[in-house]
């Protein structure tokens, strides 16, 4: 790596890169393997000469880690040892004073391991010194930190706290050329004031950062801690609020309750919970970053050791329809995800390679023998079994896809690969007019039929409000579909910004308008339909919202109309 000069001084806030090359390794990730692992891991050490002793003489081996992320598929690793209830323990050499350092390289040897093996690593920061007593031993030492700087700092306090890890971030991505990038646990004021992003954006540009519970707008990625509440249960983008194609992350603990490091107690793992929303994160473009709970010689407990090993042989049988795939029902087209008939739910993923090649997962199967997906336009040529290769009886027809005699359901994930010819019948967006009876600044009714989902038609908070499509000449129209921005929660209900209840209308001329379709739209995740009686024909065609799910800032990315 070339050297660079570290230039002092604060520089202007940089703006937010949505999409840039340096994420092109975790956009093209499905998930990683989050590691919470310090001196308070069980069973703790005050001392950091006696936890380096211990981890050392445990037998810890970086390898280890590597090749128990890659039983889960994981592409890359996060390393949070420099953590506020982990002692502060950096496990790499640091010549700045403050907290525990290691005199063996952990830290690099783990970037090593992993590069050898395709893989990625990411450090955790933090930037909270609130638990510098915890467990009543002082863990900061400002004494020492503040001769270092030749000033009085205090440690315990964040703006002082904040000085001595931007200090950190320095060393370590000056330190370590193969390191992929920062997890930051938050935010601190000292950081923002000092330009700390921006410093690392000029000396590290291929340095990917991602943010915990805060959209802050310089990071490449935000990171969405452990939702729960959902259903079902596996479900968890239904509390994601970030919209792509912004890149977002899931983190989440394997051993589902308990901390997210190792106490001493070997938790169950939750197979159905953990491949659910492994699975669901892959259909929804959300990276999965799993968390496991090493031990201090680095070793996993039994119970997960034995997932990683399930997993390895599990994901394999059906990794073509999760890695190298788009989520389905997004900004990359793709089947109609959620909530299909009889209680059915799961996921739709499409290949990277293939647009015409589709994966159904169904995660919870439906009470009967046949399941119903909508088709999104797509000519289905073949239906098969993932795992069996067996070939599934199906017939389409006015926008569904029908599979019929289906049995011997996975009791995790039964997987169909969906063969198609392409996408049929959807009127090209390019030649509609788009108007809208209100839009945002910036954000006019035309966003919604670009084709670009980095823009989008903000409809206001107006109770009543009504997009507008003008086709330039009569057309049958069976449906108009949606796809409405997805930073806008499922769960809770209340942070939904979703359309509720609707009214369609068409007109020949734009001036008398006949109320062809009432209802309501599912608070729901994905594309949604809106059928039209089958005789439609139109040249104008209006979307009216009359409701919202709860938020009343409607949103939409992508609007178009298609014909059976």
């Amino acid at each position: 790596m070339t050297a660079v000069l570290l230039v002092a001084g604060v520089s202007a806030p940089a703006r937010a890169e949505v999409l840039h090359p340096r994420q092109d390794w975790l956009r093209a990730s499905t998930s990683g393997l989050f590691l919470h692992w310090g001196m308070r891991t069980s069973p703790g050490h005050t001392s950091c000469a006696a936890w380096e002793n211990a981890v050392t003489s445990g037998g810890w081996n970086a390898k280890y880690w590597v090749d128990e992320a890659k039983k889960l598929h994981a592409q890359y690793l996060v390393l949070a040892s420099f953590h506020s209830r982990l002692g502060y323990a950096r496990a790499w050499p640091s010549a700045i004073p403050g907290s525990c350092s290691t005199k063996r390289d952990f830290l690099g040897e783990l970037i090593d391991a992993a590069s050898a093996q395709g893989l990625k690593v990411v450090n955790y920061m933090t930037d909270d010194p609130q638990w510098h007593a915890e467990g009543g031993h002082e863990w900061l030492d400002s004494a020492a930190y503040s001769k270092y700087k030749g000033k009085s700092v205090n440690l315990q306090e964040r703006p002082g706290f904040g000085q001595f890890s931007y200090d950190n971030f320095v060393e370590i991505m000056r330190r370590y050329p193969k390191l992929a990038g920062f997890w930051i646990d938050n935010d601190n004021a000292y950081w923002e004031q000092n330009g700390l992003y921006e410093r690392i954006r000029r000396e590290r540009p291929d340095m990917v950062l991602s943010n915990n519970n805060e959209d802050t707008a310089i990071m490449d990625t935000i990171s969405n801690e452990q939702k729960t509440g959902m259903t079902p249960s596996y479900d968890y983008p239904q509390a994601v609020y970030t919209a792509a194609p912004r890149l977002i992350e899931a983190c989440f603990k394997l051993p589902s309750t308990g901390a997210w490091w190792y106490s001493g107690s070997n938790s169950a793992v939750d197979h159905r919970l953990t491949l659910g929303r492994l699975i669901t994160n892959a259909g929804s473009d959300v990276k999965a970053l799993m968390a496991e709970t090493a031990m201090v010689n680095g070793r996993f407990p039994s119970n997960q050791a034995a997932f990683n090993d399930f997993a390895n042989t599990y994901l394999g049988a059906i990794w073509e329809s999760i890695g190298g795939t788009y989520g389905g029902g997004y900004l990359h087209g793709g089947l109609k995800p959620g909530f299909w008939n009889d209680g059915a739910h799961g996921v739709t993923t499409v290949s990277k390679a293939d647009p015409d090649r589709h994966y159904v997962h169904v995660l919870t199967k439906p009470s009967g023998s046949t399941l119903k997906v909508r088709d999104n336009g797509y000519k289905v040529s073949r239906v098969t079994n993932l795992r069996t290769g067996a070939a599934v009886s199906w017939t389409q027809a006015g926008g569904t896809i029908t599979l019929t005699g289906l049995s011997g359901w996975d009791q995790y994930d039964t997987v169909f690969k969906v063969e198609t010819a392409g996408r049929e019948g959807i009127i090209p967006p390019s030649s509609y007019t788009m108007s809208a009876s209100a839009s945002g600044s910036g954000h006019p009714a035309s966003h919604a039929a670009d084709g670009d989902y980095r823009t989008y038609w903000d409809a206001t908070g107006a109770g009543t409000v009504s997009l507008r499509f003008d086709l330039g000449s009569a057309k049958q129209v069976s449906y108009v579909a949606l796809n409405q921005r997805e930073d806008s929660t499922t769960y809770p209900a209340a942070n939904s910004a979703r359309i509720k209840n609707y009214n369609v209308y068409t007109s020949g001329d734009g001036a008398k308008w006949t109320k062809v379709r009432s209802g309501s739209l599912a608070n729901h995740r994905g594309v949604q339909f809106i059928d039209l009686p089958a005789d439609t024909t139109a040249r104008h065609v209006r979307v009216e919202k009359t409701s919202t799910q709860g938020k009343a800032q409607l949103r939409v990315d992508e609007a178009w109309l298609g014909r059976f």
